[in-house]
């Protein structure tokens, strides 16, 4: 932690946004796919479609011309058009504020709804990426066996007070320094501190 605080003492949200419902969708578009690429096309849709509203008369298949680029888009246009159904229909526009109601969004699993919790609602949550789960496992901090699994172990380390901040920190040392190919366990600066004697590479379970 002290590392990490070091490197980003305030770590920023990844996804360019401008409110909840924005935030939800753009954690939505990202599964499979990189923030970057998220953030190229998202300044377009949400210029059209900023609000569970105007997302709604959009439709599937507007949304699909626009979110095209980015992978699984057909199922994606599917789930964004659904949920902003809902969210207009059952929770009068707005982002609901509990685990149990944003998962029961089309799209939205508990990764996508721990981000919408800890980011937008400020709510103590560990959102497990692919990053955090190579890093933990790299940093024996976790057996690995699951995202799941690595969600539980982080919680149990580290202060629940400094979940939001950490999972940003341990994503942008795992795409900057600890990378998946420039690193296995050996070579970034925070590796060979912790592991100074470790020599075989640490082969990680992928989620």
């Amino acid at each position: 932690m002290q590392r990490l605080d070091e490197y980003y003492p305030d770590p920023p949200i990844p996804l360019v946004h401008q409110d909840e419902f924005t935030l939800l969708v753009a954690v939505l578009l990202s599964a499979q796919c990189t923030d970057k690429k998220v953030n190229e096309i998202t300044p377009a849709l949400f210029q059209v479609a900023g609000t569970p509203d105007q997302m709604r008369k959009l439709g599937e298949p507007a949304i699909l011309d626009i979110i095209r680029p980015l992978g699984l888009s057909k199922q994606k246009a599917k789930s964004l058009a659904g949920l902003s159904e809902i969210l207009v229909t059952q929770h009068d526009s707005q982002v609901p504020q509990s685990f149990e109601e944003l998962e029961k969004l089309p799209g939205v699993g508990h990764k996508t709804a721990s981000v919408v919790m800890s980011q937008a609602f400020g709510v103590p949550a560990f959102p497990v990426d692919t990053h955090i789960h190579r890093l933990a496992q790299r940093w024996g901090l976790t057996t690995g066996k699951s995202v799941v699994q690595t969600e539980r172990d982080l919680k149990k380390l580290f202060p629940e007070a400094t979940w939001n901040r950490l999972h940003l920190q341990i994503i942008f040392y795992g795409r900057e320094h600890c990378t998946a190919r420039g690193c296995n366990g050996t070579q970034c600066g925070l590796c060979k501190e912790l592991f100074p004697k470790r020599r075989k590479p640490v082969v990680w379970l992928k989620p």
